[in-house]
C-alpha cells in the first residue's frame, strides 16, 4: 500500500513524459520538468532564499523554490544522471527537434550543446555494454546516438523507425546493460551496443500510460508496476497476478513518475506529477500493510481456485450422472444435449492452410476448427497480437449455419510468427450449455507465402547470394518451420530451389540451395530478405554472415532520395544566410525609424515602419518555407537511416556492425558510390 506524504501545486504546466529527479548538487533531489513554452522549470524546496540569475538560468517571481531555464525551442525529451563521474553530481538532459543540451544546473553552465540531424524524442543516461563512461543516449528519426560528458560522438547506429522510448538494463544477465528501444513501428529492440540481440513485435496500445516505473510499494521486496494514465489515474499491480492492488486519481492527465527522498528524510517516495504541476508523494507501506495486502491477495487466490475447483467438481459429477444413464430413451438425451454433455473422446483440431482467395475475398491464411464427431462449434474466441483489431476476434455462427467446423480467415501484416491462442464453445445444436476447449497453434513467420510453381514465375532481378556451411536438410527443416508448406511437397538434395509468391502483393520469392551451401534469395522486397537471412541464420545458430547483395530498383530510389538531402542542406544553408541578412536589415531600419520618431520626421519614421512591416511579413514567410524544408529533410533523413538499417539485416553479427559503420562514414564523407558499394558487397575495399 502507498501511503500519501506530500502534494505540492506548481504554478507550471508540465509536458508529458518529460519529468526527471536528479541531485544536481550532488545532496538535494529537485525535480525538473519541461514547460509548454520552451522551458525547464527546476523546483529546490532545499535551498530557499538563493536567487539564482544568468544568461540561461532565472529565479521564477512566483515561487522562490522554483528556477527556470530557457531553452527557446520545443523540448522533446528530458533526463537526469551522473554524466561525468568525476564531478560527483547529476547533470540535466534537455532535447530537442534539432540540439541536445548537457546542463550542469550547480555552476549554471554549459556541458556541451550539440547539434543532431536526427533529432532527439527520447533520451536516456548510463553505462552501455563495454563502453567505459556514462553516455547520452538520444533516438530520432530512426537513429540513435551516444555522447559522452564532452560531447563526444560515442555511439551511434540506426533502427527501423522513428523512437519514441530508451531504456538501459542488463537484458541477458551479463553484468553489461543493454539498451533497450521502443519505435513507432510497435517493435522493440534490444541492442547490445551497435548489435541487435532481441527483437519483439507489439500491438497498438488501446490505453494511453503516460509513464512507467517500477516500486515496491509493499516493501516484499519485489518492484510493482505503477503505471501513471492520461485520465489522471495512477495504478499500482501486482508483479504476480497483474492485479491492481492501488489506485489514486489526478484532476488531471499524468506527466510522469519518478522516485527519490524528495523530503531528505532517508526514506525513499514514489513521486508522481500531473501536467497541471501538481506533485504528490508515497511512502510504501510498512510492515503491517504489508502483510495486510499480501493477506487479501493469498485471500482472494485462494477463493478464485476454490471456485475453480468447484466448478470442476460439479461438471465431473454431471458427466458421471450423464454417463449412467446411457440406456435412457430418445427423450432423456434430447435433455442431455440441452446440457451441454458430450462424448468423452470429443477433440478439437485445427489447421493452417493457405486460400489462394476468389473474386469476392483476397488471399490469406485459413485457419480451419473442427471436432472430431458429430458435436457443433457454437462460437470460436481467438486472441493474436498484431492480427485482428483489438487483439481478439469472435466467430460466432447463426443457428442455420452451426457445423463441427469453423473457418477462419488470417492476414497478418507483418512476417513475425504469432501465437493463436484458440477458445472454442462444443456442443450439440439443441445446447444451452457448452464446454469450452482451449488449445494454441503458432502461425509460422512467413505462412502469407505460397508455394508456387518456378515455371510459371519470373524470377526478380534483386538477390542477395550467400555461404552456410549447413546440410540441406537443415535447410528443409527451417522451410518447413517457417513456411506453409503442403503435405506432400518434397524437396531433393542440394542443388534445388522454391519459388513463393506473396499473398499481400503477389511478389516473388526465390529461394536456390546449391551445392557447397550456397544459397540465393531472389526478390524485390529487401525488408522480406532481410527477414529471410534473420530467420535462417536464428534457426542454424550462425554467428556471423556475410552476404553480396544488389537490390536495383531500391537502390535508385535511395540515390534519388540523397540527392534530396543534399538540395535541402543547401536549401537550408541559404535561408539561414538570408535570415541572418533580414535580421541585421530589421535592426538597422528600427534604429532609423525611432531616430526619425524622436527628431520629429513622421513621415521618414512612416516609410521606415512599412519598409519594417515588409521585412518582417518576409521573414516570417521565409521561415515557413525553413519549416517545410526541415520536415522534408527529417522524412529524406529518415528513409535514409531505414536504408542503412535495412542493408545491416541482410547481414549477421561482426558483418552487420560493420555496414552499418561503414555505411555512416560513407555519408558522413558525401561519397554515394562507396555507400552503395557497402550496401552491395558489405565492404568499401575493392
Amino acid at each position: 500500500m502507498l501511503v500519501p506524504v506530500f502534494t505540492l501545486k506548481l504554478n507550471h504546466k508540465i509536458v508529458p513524459r518529460m519529468v526527471a529527479l536528479g541531485r544536481f548538487d550532488g545532496t538535494h533531489p529537485c525535480l525538473a520538468a519541461a514547460t509548454q513554452a520552451g522551458k525547464v522549470f527546476i523546483h529546490n524546496p532545499h535551498a530557499r532564499g538563493q536567487r539564482t540569475s544568468t544568461n540561461r538560468m532565472m529565479q521564477s517571481n512566483q515561487d522562490s523554490d522554483i528556477s527556470l531555464l530557457n531553452i527557446n525551442q520545443g523540448i522533446t525529451c528530458l533526463a537526469s544522471g551522473v554524466l561525468n563521474p568525476q564531478l560527483g553530481y547529476d547533470c540535466l538532459l534537455v532535447g530537442t527537434q534539432t540540439n541536445l543540451l548537457a546542463y550542469d544546473v550547480f555552476n549554471n553552465s554549459d556541458l556541451f550543446y550539440r547539434e543532431v540531424s536526427d533529432g532527439a524524442s527520447a533520451i536516456v543516461l548510463g553505462k552501455l555494454g563495454d563502453i567505459s563512461s556514462p553516455l547520452a543516449i538520444i533516438g530520432g528519426n530512426c537513429a540513435l546516438q551516444g555522447f559522452d560528458y564532452e560531447g563526444n560522438d560515442r555511439f551511434w547506429t540506426v533502427t527501423g523507425d522513428n523512437v519514441r522510448s530508451l531504456a538501459l538494463c542488463d537484458f541477458d544477465d551479463d553484468g553489461k546493460n543493454e539498451l533497450l528501444v521502443g519505435s513507432e513501428d510497435f517493435d522493440i529492440r534490444v541492442f547490445k551496443e551497435d548489435e541487435i540481440v532481441a527483437e519483439m513485435s507489439e500491438t497498438e496500445s488501446k490505453n494511453h500510460a503516460m509513464s512507467i516505473h517500477a516500486f515496491d510499494l509493499n516493501s516484499d521486496g519485489v518492484c510493482e508496476l505503477i503505471t501513471g494514465w492520461s485520465n489522471g489515474k495512477v495504478d499500482a499491480r501486482s508483479d504476480r497476478t497483474g492485479e491492481v492492488i492501488f489506485k489514486d486519481n489526478f484532476a488531471s492527465s499524468i506527466a510522469g513518475v519518478v522516485e527519490g527522498d524528495y523530503r531528505m528524510d532517508g526514506s525513499t517516495q514514489l513521486i508522481c506529477c500531473s501536467v497541471d504541476g501538481e506533485v504528490r508523494g508515497y511512502l510504501p507501506g510498512g510492515e503491517e500493510m504489508k502483510g495486510n495486502l499480501m493477506d487479501t491477495s493469498a485471500e482472494q487466490d485462494l477463493i478464485r481456485e476454490l471456485s475453480q475447483k468447484k466448478q470442476n467438481l460439479l461438471l465431473e459429477l454431471r458427466n458421471y450422472e450423464e454417463n449412467a444413464k446411457v440406456d435412457l430413451n430418445t427423450q432423456l438425451k434430447e435433455a442431455d444435449w440441452q446440457r451441454g454433455v458430450i462424448p468423452a473422446n470429443t477433440q478439437l483440431q485445427t489447421a493452417l492452410s493457405v486460400n489462394l482467395g476468389s473474386d469476392s475475398q483476397s488471399a490469406h491464411v485459413e485457419l480451419c476448427i473442427s471436432t472430431t464427431n458429430d458435436t457443433i462449434i457454437r462460437a470460436v474466441l481467438i486472441f493474436a497480437e498484431g492480427i485482428f483489431e483489438g487483439e481478439s476476434h469472435v466467430v460466432h455462427p447463426s443457428l442455420q449455419n452451426l457445423s463441427g467446423c469453423v473457418r477462419v480467415p488470417l492476414t497478418p501484416p507483418k512476417d513475425v510468427p504469432v501465437d493463436l491462442h484458440i477458445k472454442a464453445f462444443v456442443g450439440y445444436r439443441n445446447s444451452t450449455q457448452f464446454h469450452v476447449f482451449e488449445l494454441t497453434r503458432q502461425l509460422p513467420r512467413f505462412s502469407m507465402y505460397a508455394l508456387s510453381s518456378p515455371d510459371s514465375a519470373v524470377e526478380p532481378l534483386s538477390f542477395v547470394n550467400c555461404t552456410m556451411n549447413e546440410r540441406p536438410q537443415r535447410i528443409v527443416m527451417w522451410l518447413n518451420q517457417s513456411f506453409l508448406l503442403p503435405e506432400d511437397a518434397e524437396f531433393q538434395n542440394a542443388p534445388f530451389q522454391v519459388c513463393f509468391t506473396s499473398l499481400r502483393n503477389a511478389g516473388q520469392l526465390f529461394i536456390k540451395i546449391k551445392p557447397g551451401g550456397e544459397i540465393s534469395i531472389n526478390t524485390d522486397d529487401i525488408d522480406l530478405a532481410g527477414d529471410i537471412i534473420q530467420s535462417m541464420a536464428s534457426f542454424l545458430a550462425i554467428e556471423d554472415l556475410q552476404v553480396e547483395a544488389d537490390f536495383p530498383a531500391y537502390f535508385e530510389e535511395l540515390r534519388k532520395v540523397l540527392v534530396k538531402v543534399d538540395e535541402h542542406h543547401t536549401v537550408n544553408q541559404r535561408l539561414t544566410a538570408d535570415m541572418a541578412e533580414h535580421s541585421n536589415l530589421i535592426r538597422s531600419m528600427l534604429v532609423q525609424a525611432e531616430d526619425a520618431r524622436l527628431l520629429g520626421d513622421m513621415k521618414n519614421m512612416k516609410t521606415r515602419y512599412i519598409a519594417l512591416y515588409d521585412l518582417n511579413r518576409d521573414l516570417i514567410n521565409q521561415y515557413k518555407i525553413r519549416c517545410n524544408n526541415h520536415t522534408e529533410l527529417l522524412n529524406n533523413l529518415k528513409a535514409v537511416n531505414q536504408a542503412i538499417q535495412r542493408a545491416g539485416r541482410l547481414r549477421v553479427g561482426k558483418p552487420k556492425t560493420q555496414v552499418i559503420s561503414a555505411c555512416r562514414d560513407a555519408i558522413r564523407s558525401n561519397n554515394f558510390n562507396m555507400l552503395f558499394r557497402i550496401m552491395r558487397v558489405g565492404t568499401a575495399s575493392s
